[in-house]
């Protein structure tokens, strides 16, 4: 039996709670995911990409964007980015 590393498949887990928190974020403040789009200057496909998880390593810069334009700060989503899960 092959043992996974848990470095290796923890970010996976964490990308799903990352698009939550910020999907979160986006419905509270009553923004669709186009006005989020339009507002940081990414591709729509890129905001549904995040919020579903399917993007396995958004860039610093692309979670910053969208943390400005949902007025959140970065230190909130900490948890949600963690590999191994725990907040700080």
């Amino acid at each position: 039996m092959v043992e996974r590393h848990p470095a290796k498949t923890a970010p996976h887990r964490a990308v799903p709670r990352l698009g939550a928190v910020l999907r979160d974020a986006r419905k509270a403040a009553g923004l669709s995911a186009q006005a989020v789009a339009e507002a940081s200057g990414l591709s729509i496909d890129t905001v549904r990409s995040i919020e579903s998880g399917r993007t396995a390593s958004p860039a610093f810069v692309t979670v910053a964007r969208l943390a400005a334009v949902l007025d959140v700060s970065l230190d909130s989503l900490s948890g949600a980015t963690l590999v191994d899960g725990r907040s700080s």
